[in-house]
């Protein structure tokens, strides 16, 4: 699998990364493990994990997996803190695993209630102080002394006001307790951090797909962050899907040009990932998955040169043909 220098860490990785989200949420520790492997042996060697992921529990399961590859490249994040209500962890996973299979359409938003449930109400006030604690709990969860990317989860440039922060980013990287440091948020907030706080921004997480104009704003900026980008599918494949699939002539023209059948849902997917690693090259792209035969083949896709023309076509056709794709509704009289 393609490698990527990882920001300003010394260290390569795999531009493919895996996302640790769906860890020990409705999979238990021996299946989160199992996935965990499948993704490794898939060739995969970067992995993303926060505090909050897995209602608390993702990191520990993660680290229990590093103490067998020590050779893999691993993000975390302070901001979001974990669930603060172990007693319903167990009850979530117990309802929220057979409901899924059942029913999987219901998987994004019973992930979406579970973690709301074992979710604290507080949020970081992003002090050094509050940050450091972080710092500590997960290198205790991961049972490692080095993290190599910590980003500050969900941060904007108004919570970016105490200097001190800072301070302690740049010295933990000195001490080598962390690789690099960085802010993963929304894309919507990535412009006013990259103007007001640029210090912060060395690796900057966001989400990115086909349907978004570009990443302009970060490659503009005077000294371009390391960017590592998710949600490539997610919400982002459903909406593309329903509308090609609500306008045939579209699909079937669309179809032509790429020639792959992008009716089709798992070819669209899989589109739509190499469109993410073919049109940022300098990026990693991150992807979850709970089905180690949907980790292996996208591990594949990575690699296939093949589909680099047909999801370089999808890419222009999304761009120059939007309105076509997503028309505005008429406003209500």
């Amino acid at each position: 699998m393609q490698l990527i220098e990882l920001a300003d860490t010394g260290r390569t990785t795999t531009r493919l990364g895996f996302g640790c989200s769906s860890l020990m949420g409705a999979m238990g520790r021996r299946a989160s493990l199992a996935i965990l492997e499948a993704a490794y042996d898939a060739g995969i060697r970067h992995f993303d994990v926060a505090p909050m992921y897995g209602y608390g529990e993702a990191e520990s399961c993660l680290g229990e997996f590093l103490q067998r590859h020590a050779q893999i490249t691993v993000t975390t994040k302070y901001g979001i803190p974990p669930g603060k209500k172990p007693s319903l962890i167990s009850a979530a996973r117990r309802v929220a695993g057979p409901i899924i299979k059942t029913l999987p359409s219901l998987k994004h938003r019973l992930a979406q209630a579970a973690n709301a449930a074992t979710r604290p109400s507080e949020r970081a006030t992003f002090t050094p102080q509050e940050a450091k604690a972080s710092l500590e709990h997960s290198l205790a969860a991961l049972r490692t002394d080095h993290i190599d990317v910590w980003l500050l989860h969900e941060a904007s440039a108004a919570d970016l006001h105490d200097d001190a922060l800072l301070t302690l980013l740049e010295r933990e990287k000195q001490r080598g307790t962390i690789g690099t440091f960085g802010i993963g948020s929304g894309a919507d907030k990535i412009p006013s951090l990259l103007a007001e706080r640029p210090s912060y921004c060395r690796t900057l997480q966001y989400e990115w797909s086909v349907l978004d104009a570009n990443v302009e704003a970060a490659r503009a900026a005077p000294a371009p962050p390391f960017r590592i980008h998710h949600r490539t599918l997610t919400e982002n494949f459903r909406s593309l899907h329903r509308a090609l699939t609500e306008n045939r002539e579209l699909c079937k023209r669309w179809s032509a040009s790429t020639n792959i059948d992008l009716s089709n849902a798992n070819d669209l997917a899989r589109l739509m990932l190499k469109a993410a690693l073919l049109m940022d090259p300098a990026s990693i792209i991150l992807f979850s998955s709970k089905n180690s035969h949907h980790i292996s083949a996208n591990a594949k896709l990575a690699d296939d040169r093949t589909l680099e023309a047909p999801a370089a076509a999808l890419y222009r056709l999304v761009q120059a043909e939007r309105d076509q794709l997503f028309p505005s509704q008429p406003e209500a009289t």
